[in-house]
């Protein structure tokens, strides 16, 4: 950034996981995952401003309206974004003061790395802004040390992520076939990743050759085999606990989706679709046949990501 008042704008895409299994448990009590990892087109909007006196500061501006808030408050110095700025700062030794404005459109707790993605957006601006030159690669590696779903996020595109999170390998070769169109209904509360780990088993791991056959979908862009081989291992602990959630994903079956997973941890569920329309009537349609006006969105699978950043915009 230029001067003080200075203003960058990025927008921050969530994320679904088409592919996640655990494969282990460590000793610390971690889990070690293998996850197909795919930005979507939902986003949050970041404004980031260049302040003096070197502090660093967030805030969301829609806190409120926001899908998931449970009306705690969330603070500047809790909030990943300011973490991943002050992470920034100390590694690079730079002296600049930031604040981050954020307007989410991303629930929070609900498995599309919402936060996750702010932290990227920001890690990915200042780089910028601030003239630092680290890679992608370099910035992954920081990434991991505020939360294990930044690296795939900060690399972009869809990446396969392994390990706690922190070991992410781009795909090669994906397809622009598969920008598959998703419904996206989430039930109206967060869940709690930690909690989740903590019930479900040591491993829980795919059949054989389903990882492969999902590779070959995003790489040959063929919707009907992504929608035979998603696989969420945390998927049977999150529906035990949350029978609603159970209740979408079976929705979504019946209103016809391709296919039909949970991202992350939960609790939004997603129905791969042939076509924009057939996203439409899928969400529609398993949120009518429910009988409560849930949280609903159409979206697009992002194959090779977006993290746009444009400025700086005086203010």
């Amino acid at each position: 950034m230029r001067a003080v008042g200075t203003f960058m704008k990025v927008v921050a895409a969530a994320k679904i996981n088409l592919f996640l299994e655990v494969v282990g448990r460590r000793k610390d009590g971690y889990h070690d995952i293998r996850s197909i990892v795919a930005p979507i087109s939902l986003f949050d909007t970041l404004l980031v401003e260049e302040v003096s006196g070197g502090s660093v500061s967030t805030v969301i501006e829609n806190l409120d309206s926001v899908c998931g808030h449970d009306g705690e408050e969330i603070q500047s110095d809790g909030n990943i974004a300011t973490k991943a700025a002050l992470l920034l700062k100390k590694v690079s030794g730079c002296k600049s003061g930031v604040r981050i404005s954020i307007r989410k459109e991303i629930p929070i707790g609900g498995g599309l790395g919402g936060g996750s993605s702010d932290a990227a957006a920001v890690l990915l601006a200042l780089n910028k802004a601030w003239g630092l030159g680290y890679s992608r690669q370099e910035l992954g590696a920081m990434a991991a040390q505020i939360g294990c779903d930044v690296p795939a996020l900060v690399c972009g595109g869809m990446v396969l992520a392994e390990d706690l999170g922190e070991r992410v390998t781009a795909i090669e070769g994906v397809s622009s076939e598969s920008a598959w169109w998703v419904a996206l209904v989430n039930p109206g509360f967060r869940v709690s990743t930690k909690d989740i780990y903590s019930r479900c088993g040591n491993v829980l791991t795919s059949p054989p050759g389903m990882l492969d056959s999902m590779l070959l979908a995003v790489r040959t862009g063929n919707v009907e085999l992504a929608g035979r081989n998603l696989f969420n291992g945390l998927q049977s602990t999150v529906f035990s606990k949350y029978p609603l959630i159970e209740m979408i994903a079976e929705a979504l079956e019946r209103a016809g989706a391709v296919g039909v997973g949970l991202s992350g941890s939960g609790g939004t569920v997603f129905g791969l679709a042939r076509n924009e329309r057939h996203a439409r009537s899928l969400a529609d349609s398993a949120v009518k046949s429910l009988g409560h006006p849930l949280w609903r969105r159409v979206s697009r699978i992002l194959p090779d990501g977006v993290m746009a950043a444009h400025g700086p915009l005086e203010a």
